[in-house]
Protein backbone atom coordinates (compact mmCIF):
# COMPACT_ATOMS: atom_id res chain seq x y z
CA UNK A 1 0.00 0.00 0.00
CA UNK A 2 2.99 2.23 0.52
CA UNK A 3 4.51 1.79 -3.41
CA UNK A 4 0.75 2.92 -4.04
CA UNK A 5 0.23 6.05 -2.16
CA UNK A 6 4.04 6.73 -3.07
CA UNK A 7 3.36 6.37 -6.67
CA UNK A 8 -0.20 8.10 -6.99
CA UNK A 9 1.86 11.47 -5.20
CA UNK A 10 4.83 11.13 -7.54
CA UNK A 11 2.35 11.31 -10.44
CA UNK A 12 0.66 14.08 -8.69
CA UNK A 13 3.50 16.45 -9.20
CA UNK A 14 3.11 15.53 -12.94
CA UNK A 15 -0.26 16.52 -12.72
CA UNK A 16 -0.11 19.54 -11.03
CA UNK A 17 2.14 20.61 -13.43
CA UNK A 18 0.14 19.77 -16.45
CA UNK A 19 -3.12 21.59 -15.10
CA UNK A 20 -1.12 25.04 -13.78
CA UNK A 21 0.39 25.07 -17.36
CA UNK A 22 -3.35 24.69 -19.10
CA UNK A 23 -4.73 26.98 -16.57
CA UNK A 24 -1.94 29.40 -16.89
CA UNK A 25 -2.22 29.00 -21.10
CA UNK A 26 -6.18 29.54 -20.82
CA UNK A 27 -5.48 32.32 -18.72
CA UNK A 28 -3.01 34.08 -21.13
CA UNK A 29 -4.78 33.87 -24.75
CA UNK A 30 -8.01 34.54 -22.57
CA UNK A 31 -9.53 38.17 -23.76
CA UNK A 32 -9.40 41.19 -21.82
CA UNK A 33 -6.49 42.81 -20.30
CA UNK A 34 -5.65 42.71 -16.38
CA UNK A 35 -3.96 45.91 -16.53
CA UNK A 36 -6.83 47.71 -18.10
CA UNK A 37 -9.09 46.36 -15.86
CA UNK A 38 -7.17 47.23 -12.76
CA UNK A 39 -5.85 50.82 -13.85
CA UNK A 40 -9.48 51.64 -14.68
CA UNK A 41 -11.34 53.39 -17.26
CA UNK A 42 -10.29 56.28 -17.02
CA UNK A 43 -6.55 55.23 -17.40
CA UNK A 44 -3.97 56.24 -19.90
CA UNK A 45 -2.08 53.97 -22.26
CA UNK A 46 1.14 55.21 -20.06
CA UNK A 47 -0.33 54.20 -17.05
CA UNK A 48 -1.74 50.68 -18.24
CA UNK A 49 1.96 50.14 -19.82
CA UNK A 50 3.42 50.54 -16.28
CA UNK A 51 1.11 48.16 -14.45
CA UNK A 52 1.76 45.45 -17.51
CA UNK A 53 5.69 45.66 -16.81
CA UNK A 54 5.27 46.07 -12.98
CA UNK A 55 3.13 42.69 -13.32
CA UNK A 56 5.58 41.44 -15.82
CA UNK A 57 2.32 40.61 -18.32
CA UNK A 58 4.66 42.50 -21.43
CA UNK A 59 7.00 39.43 -20.81
CA UNK A 60 6.86 36.37 -23.17
CA UNK A 61 4.88 33.35 -22.39
CA UNK A 62 7.28 31.29 -21.34
CA UNK A 63 8.99 33.14 -19.21
CA UNK A 64 6.12 34.72 -17.29
CA UNK A 65 5.14 30.50 -16.97
CA UNK A 66 8.70 30.11 -15.71
CA UNK A 67 8.26 32.50 -13.41
CA UNK A 68 4.53 31.83 -11.93
CA UNK A 69 5.83 27.85 -11.78
CA UNK A 70 8.89 28.83 -9.56
CA UNK A 71 6.89 30.90 -7.18
CA UNK A 72 4.53 28.21 -7.13
CA UNK A 73 7.18 25.23 -6.22
CA UNK A 74 8.42 27.78 -3.04
CA UNK A 75 4.67 27.79 -1.71
CA UNK A 76 3.83 31.34 -3.48
CA UNK A 77 0.84 31.30 -5.51
CA UNK A 78 0.90 35.23 -5.87
CA UNK A 79 -0.68 38.04 -5.05
CA UNK A 80 -4.62 39.35 -6.16
CA UNK A 81 -4.65 41.60 -8.89
CA UNK A 82 -8.09 43.66 -7.27
CA UNK A 83 -6.70 44.10 -3.70
CA UNK A 84 -2.91 42.67 -3.30
CA UNK A 85 -4.41 40.12 -0.93
CA UNK A 86 -2.09 37.20 -0.89
CA UNK A 87 -3.89 34.04 -3.01
CA UNK A 88 -3.05 31.38 -0.43
CA UNK A 89 -4.82 34.09 2.48
CA UNK A 90 -7.62 34.44 -0.14
CA UNK A 91 -8.09 30.84 -0.64
CA UNK A 92 -7.59 30.23 2.75
CA UNK A 93 -10.40 32.12 4.46
CA UNK A 94 -12.91 30.67 1.96
CA UNK A 95 -12.23 27.32 1.84
CA UNK A 96 -13.62 26.10 4.98
CA UNK A 97 -16.85 26.78 3.56
CA UNK A 98 -16.05 25.21 0.62
CA UNK A 99 -15.55 22.17 2.37
CA UNK A 100 -18.25 22.26 4.68
CA UNK A 101 -20.24 23.00 2.03
CA UNK A 102 -18.94 19.82 0.21
CA UNK A 103 -18.80 17.27 2.97
CA UNK A 104 -22.38 17.94 4.08
CA UNK A 105 -23.69 17.53 0.32
CA UNK A 106 -21.59 14.24 -0.20
CA UNK A 107 -23.51 13.15 3.58
CA UNK A 108 -26.63 13.90 1.89
CA UNK A 109 -25.91 12.32 -1.20
CA UNK A 110 -24.83 8.94 0.19
CA UNK A 111 -27.55 8.85 2.69
CA UNK A 112 -30.66 9.62 -0.02
CA UNK A 113 -28.46 7.56 -2.93
CA UNK A 114 -27.67 4.39 -1.03
CA UNK A 115 -31.01 4.03 0.51
CA UNK A 116 -32.96 4.63 -2.57
CA UNK A 117 -30.02 2.18 -4.13
CA UNK A 118 -30.48 -0.75 -1.91
CA UNK A 119 -34.65 -0.54 -1.81
CA UNK A 120 -34.49 -0.38 -5.66
CA UNK A 121 -32.56 -3.26 -6.19
CA UNK A 122 -34.19 -5.13 -3.06
CA UNK A 123 -37.85 -4.02 -4.48
CA UNK A 124 -36.97 -5.26 -7.98
CA UNK A 125 -39.44 -4.48 -10.74
CA UNK A 126 -41.71 -3.19 -8.29
CA UNK A 127 -43.42 0.57 -7.89
CA UNK A 128 -40.77 1.11 -5.41
CA UNK A 129 -38.50 0.70 -8.40
CA UNK A 130 -39.95 2.78 -10.33
CA UNK A 131 -40.06 5.80 -8.29
CA UNK A 132 -36.40 5.31 -7.27
CA UNK A 133 -35.33 5.44 -11.40
CA UNK A 134 -37.61 8.30 -11.70
CA UNK A 135 -36.06 9.99 -8.78
CA UNK A 136 -32.25 9.26 -9.80
CA UNK A 137 -33.26 10.82 -12.98
CA UNK A 138 -34.55 13.73 -11.91
CA UNK A 139 -31.54 14.59 -9.69
CA UNK A 140 -29.86 13.96 -12.75
CA UNK A 141 -31.64 16.04 -15.22
CA UNK A 142 -32.65 19.03 -12.82
CA UNK A 143 -30.19 22.30 -12.70
CA UNK A 144 -28.54 23.36 -9.93
CA UNK A 145 -29.55 26.99 -9.81
CA UNK A 146 -33.48 26.25 -10.47
CA UNK A 147 -33.52 23.48 -7.65
CA UNK A 148 -31.84 26.34 -5.09
CA UNK A 149 -34.32 28.94 -6.03
CA UNK A 150 -37.09 26.84 -5.91
CA UNK A 151 -36.26 25.49 -2.38
CA UNK A 152 -35.29 29.05 -1.11
CA UNK A 153 -39.06 29.88 -2.49
CA UNK A 154 -40.25 27.39 -0.98
CA UNK A 155 -38.59 27.02 2.50
CA UNK A 156 -37.22 30.10 3.28
CA UNK A 157 -39.74 32.85 1.19
CA UNK A 158 -43.12 31.10 1.73
CA UNK A 159 -42.14 29.15 5.19
CA UNK A 160 -39.72 30.90 6.59
CA UNK A 161 -37.69 27.99 8.52
CA UNK A 162 -34.46 28.07 6.79
CA UNK A 163 -32.42 31.01 6.09
CA UNK A 164 -32.43 32.70 2.67
CA UNK A 165 -28.60 32.67 1.89
CA UNK A 166 -25.03 33.12 3.62
CA UNK A 167 -22.71 30.39 5.58
CA UNK A 168 -21.40 32.60 8.94
CA UNK A 169 -22.22 30.50 11.84
CA UNK A 170 -20.35 27.68 13.04
CA UNK A 171 -21.44 24.16 11.32
CA UNK A 172 -22.09 22.84 14.79
CA UNK A 173 -24.42 25.14 15.95
CA UNK A 174 -28.21 25.12 15.24
CA UNK A 175 -28.26 27.91 12.85
CA UNK A 176 -24.70 26.66 10.99
CA UNK A 177 -26.83 23.31 10.49
CA UNK A 178 -30.04 25.42 8.96
CA UNK A 179 -27.89 27.52 6.62
CA UNK A 180 -26.53 23.79 5.82
CA UNK A 181 -29.68 22.34 4.72
CA UNK A 182 -30.99 23.61 1.47
CA UNK A 183 -27.81 24.21 0.08
CA UNK A 184 -26.69 20.73 0.58
CA UNK A 185 -29.55 19.84 -0.88
CA UNK A 186 -29.76 21.63 -3.68
CA UNK A 187 -25.47 20.60 -4.40
CA UNK A 188 -26.65 16.74 -3.28
CA UNK A 189 -29.41 15.78 -5.19
CA UNK A 190 -27.37 15.06 -8.64
CA UNK A 191 -24.78 13.25 -6.56
CA UNK A 192 -27.89 11.00 -4.57
CA UNK A 193 -29.15 10.66 -8.09
CA UNK A 194 -25.88 8.69 -8.80
CA UNK A 195 -25.37 6.83 -6.64
CA UNK A 196 -28.61 5.71 -6.51
CA UNK A 197 -28.45 4.49 -9.78
CA UNK A 198 -24.74 3.06 -9.39
CA UNK A 199 -26.03 0.80 -5.87
CA UNK A 200 -28.84 -0.39 -7.64
CA UNK A 201 -26.86 -1.58 -10.84
CA UNK A 202 -23.87 -3.36 -8.61
CA UNK A 203 -26.67 -4.71 -5.82
CA UNK A 204 -28.36 -6.45 -8.61
CA UNK A 205 -25.15 -7.69 -10.03
CA UNK A 206 -24.09 -9.40 -6.49
CA UNK A 207 -27.57 -10.68 -5.62
CA UNK A 208 -27.39 -13.05 -8.99
CA UNK A 209 -24.28 -13.94 -8.25
CA UNK A 210 -23.73 -17.88 -6.95
CA UNK A 211 -22.32 -17.13 -3.57
CA UNK A 212 -25.56 -15.36 -2.62
CA UNK A 213 -27.74 -18.58 -3.67
CA UNK A 214 -25.48 -20.31 -1.57
CA UNK A 215 -25.92 -18.79 1.35
CA UNK A 216 -29.56 -18.25 0.37
CA UNK A 217 -29.79 -22.14 0.86
CA UNK A 218 -28.02 -22.61 3.77
CA UNK A 219 -30.65 -20.80 5.10
CA UNK A 220 -28.40 -17.72 5.82
CA UNK A 221 -30.50 -14.62 7.36
CA UNK A 222 -31.53 -12.41 5.17
CA UNK A 223 -30.83 -9.32 6.92
CA UNK A 224 -27.19 -10.78 7.26
CA UNK A 225 -27.04 -11.44 3.26
CA UNK A 226 -27.75 -8.25 2.60
CA UNK A 227 -25.75 -6.27 4.85
CA UNK A 228 -22.22 -8.48 5.42
CA UNK A 229 -22.16 -10.70 1.52
CA UNK A 230 -24.26 -8.31 -1.20
CA UNK A 231 -24.15 -4.84 0.33
CA UNK A 232 -20.17 -4.97 1.12
CA UNK A 233 -19.26 -6.86 -2.53
CA UNK A 234 -21.25 -4.05 -4.25
CA UNK A 235 -19.88 -1.31 -2.66
CA UNK A 236 -16.71 -1.09 -4.77
CA UNK A 237 -18.28 0.61 -8.01
CA UNK A 238 -20.22 3.08 -5.19
CA UNK A 239 -17.05 4.59 -3.56
CA UNK A 240 -15.79 5.21 -6.91
CA UNK A 241 -18.77 6.73 -7.71
CA UNK A 242 -18.45 8.78 -4.24
CA UNK A 243 -14.79 9.76 -4.67
CA UNK A 244 -15.24 11.19 -8.12
CA UNK A 245 -18.76 12.77 -6.95
CA UNK A 246 -17.18 14.47 -4.15
CA UNK A 247 -13.89 15.98 -6.06
CA UNK A 248 -16.23 17.54 -8.56
CA UNK A 249 -18.36 19.22 -5.24
CA UNK A 250 -15.17 20.84 -4.30
CA UNK A 251 -15.15 22.58 -7.74
CA UNK A 252 -18.30 22.43 -8.64
CA UNK A 253 -19.91 24.73 -5.49
CA UNK A 254 -19.71 28.00 -7.88
CA UNK A 255 -23.14 28.08 -8.89
CA UNK A 256 -24.77 26.78 -5.46
CA UNK A 257 -22.40 29.16 -3.41
CA UNK A 258 -23.63 32.30 -5.97
CA UNK A 259 -27.07 31.26 -5.32
CA UNK A 260 -26.74 30.76 -1.88
CA UNK A 261 -24.38 34.01 -1.25
CA UNK A 262 -21.58 31.74 0.22
CA UNK A 263 -18.30 33.34 0.38
CA UNK A 264 -16.84 30.38 -0.78
CA UNK A 265 -13.75 29.55 -3.37
CA UNK A 266 -16.31 28.61 -5.95
CA UNK A 267 -17.45 32.34 -5.49
CA UNK A 268 -14.03 33.45 -5.49
CA UNK A 269 -12.99 31.88 -8.40
CA UNK A 270 -15.78 33.50 -10.61
CA UNK A 271 -15.06 37.09 -9.25
CA UNK A 272 -11.65 36.25 -10.25
CA UNK A 273 -12.40 35.36 -13.90
CA UNK A 274 -14.65 38.34 -14.00
CA UNK A 275 -12.35 40.92 -13.13
CA UNK A 276 -9.33 39.37 -14.76
CA UNK A 277 -7.42 38.00 -11.90
CA UNK A 278 -4.82 35.60 -13.08
CA UNK A 279 -3.15 34.32 -10.04
CA UNK A 280 -6.41 33.81 -8.06
CA UNK A 281 -7.83 31.59 -10.32
CA UNK A 282 -4.69 29.57 -11.01
CA UNK A 283 -4.31 28.86 -7.37
CA UNK A 284 -7.89 28.21 -6.95
CA UNK A 285 -8.21 25.73 -9.93
CA UNK A 286 -4.61 24.35 -8.29
CA UNK A 287 -6.50 23.53 -5.06
CA UNK A 288 -9.49 22.22 -6.56
CA UNK A 289 -7.23 19.39 -8.80
CA UNK A 290 -4.77 18.75 -5.67
CA UNK A 291 -8.25 18.10 -3.15
CA UNK A 292 -9.28 15.62 -6.40
CA UNK A 293 -6.48 13.54 -6.47
CA UNK A 294 -6.21 13.44 -3.00
CA UNK A 295 -9.83 12.13 -2.64
CA UNK A 296 -9.57 9.62 -5.22
CA UNK A 297 -6.41 8.36 -3.72
CA UNK A 298 -7.77 8.11 -0.48
CA UNK A 299 -11.02 5.86 -1.98
CA UNK A 300 -8.46 3.59 -3.72
CA UNK A 301 -7.15 3.21 0.06
CA UNK A 302 -10.24 2.44 1.49
CA UNK A 303 -10.94 -0.44 -1.50
CA UNK A 304 -7.79 -2.48 0.61
CA UNK A 305 -10.09 -2.70 3.52
CA UNK A 306 -13.30 -3.42 1.66
CA UNK A 307 -11.84 -6.29 -0.59
CA UNK A 308 -8.58 -7.68 0.23
CA UNK A 309 -8.17 -9.44 -2.38
CA UNK A 310 -7.31 -6.03 -4.68
CA UNK A 311 -3.76 -6.11 -4.94
CA UNK A 312 -2.04 -2.92 -6.16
Amino acid sequence: MFTMVARRLFQLIFLLFGISFLVFSSMYIAPGDPASTIAGPTATESEIEAIRENLGLNKPFLVQYGTYLKHVVQGDLGYSYQNHQSVAEAIGIRFPSTIKLAVASMIVAIIIGIITGLISALKHNSWLDATATTFALFGISIPNFWLGTILILLFSVQLQWLPVSGMSAPWYTVNGMKELILPAITLGTGSAAMIARMTRSSMLEVIRADYVRTARAKGVKKSHIIWIHTLKNAMIPVLTVIGVNFGTLLGGTIITEKVFAINGVGRLMIDAIAARDFPVVQGSVLLVATMFVLVNLMVDIVYLYIDPRIKY
